[in-house]
């Protein structure tokens, strides 16, 4: 998490200064306290907070919790997206979430400033203070993606009512405590899968782990390629994959790159005898052999970066996609 702190006072940017340094996080001050502060200086509030709520993960102001609301009220969209924001008083007795407390990690957040600065973190969302299951904050430490925000909060209510709520994995993920595996009309699924779920209401919660081996003709455009993959991911998650696949060829592909880039995923590329070297029953092609040196790039290029195929080799306009998963536990 990047966090970026600002103080406003001599007194705030003290304490601003000790949370920076065991955060590791950047201070920020105003122009007059810059030099005995060590914090770097920043013109207005207004033009800090639009940059850093771009560029940060985390802003904590130190300082009223209204001049926090007053600079963040702007650009505040939804939980799911915005950044944590803590404010925490200038002698560090109240650390208070105020943005994306789950999702973003403000809960988590406030209570390590407060355990910095003997304070205390006050936190008001409904199932903490219940102690109850969070399954927002549960997908977050697991690395998996909500699927349905609407279901999200369902969840959230059902168990605040003291209503079932179901839990299943596909990949044999224990019962976290206050789920049930038992039936429920309204449960939480650990899969890859789309479609319909085991539950009349069923709340995808996908971990990132499929990964897309991809071979394609040179100049091959950005689109083309998106359309092959969505069709070889029929009946899956498009948020589960985590990277591309492919050989070191098409390492430099314009149109590979662009699709990558576009979807915020890494590339691994593979040598022809990488590829041959991969183990298992693969879709051999002559003319690709020719081509590249190597019998089938997008089933052995998966394989390599670590998964196991699930959807064998597709071809549509010249790409071919497969999709392998990696083993999560």
């Amino acid at each position: 998490m990047t966090a970026a702190i600002v103080a406003f006072t001599r007194r705030g940017a003290a304490l601003g200064r000790g949370l920076a340094e065991a955060l590791g996080a950047s201070l920020h001050v105003p122009p007059r306290l810059a030099g005995e502060a060590g914090g770097e200086a920043y013109g207005s509030l207004e033009d800090w907070t639009a940059r850093m709520w771009e560029e940060a993960d985390a802003l904590l102001f130190v300082g009223a919790c209204g001049i926090a609301v007053r600079a963040i009220a702007p650009h505040v969209k939804d939980k799911f997206t915005d950044p944590a924001v803590v404010s925490v008083d200038e002698e560090g007795r109240f650390a208070v979430p105020l943005r994306s407390g789950h999702v973003g990690g403000a809960n988590e957040l406030a209570l390590k400033v407060a355990a910095l600065t003997g304070g205390q973190a006050a936190i008001s969302t409904a199932t903490d203070v219940n102690g109850l299951f969070a399954v927002d904050v549960w997908a977050r430490e697991h690395d998996m993606a909500l699927t349905d925000r609407a279901l999200a909060k369902a969840v959230s209510a059902a168990l605040l009512e003291g209503k079932r709520v179901g839990f299943a994995s596909d990949f044999g993920h224990p019962c976290p405590a206050g789920l049930t595996g038992g039936p429920a009309e309204l449960g939480v699924w650990v899969t890859w899968k789309a479609g319909d779920g085991p539950f009349s209401r069923t709340l995808r919660l996908v971990p990132r782990g499929l990964i897309l081996g991809i071979g394609c003709r040179r100049g091959t455009d950005a689109g083309i390629i998106q359309a092959a993959v969505d069709e070889a991911l029929a009946g899956y998650e498009p948020a589960a994959v985590e990277r591309v696949a492919t050989i070191d060829l098409k390492q430099d592909e314009a149109g590979l790159l662009a699709f990558c880039a576009a979807r915020g995923l890494p590339l691994s590329a593979f040598s022809a005898a990488e590829l041959a070297a991969a183990e298992g029953a693969f879709t051999p092609s002559a003319f690709v052999k020719e081509v590249t040196g190597v019998d089938n790039v997008c089933e052995r290029a998966a394989v390599c970066a670590g998964g196991a195929i699930l959807v064998p080799k597709q071809a549509k306009n010249g790409v071919t996609v497969a999709v392998a998963g990696r083993k999560l536990l």
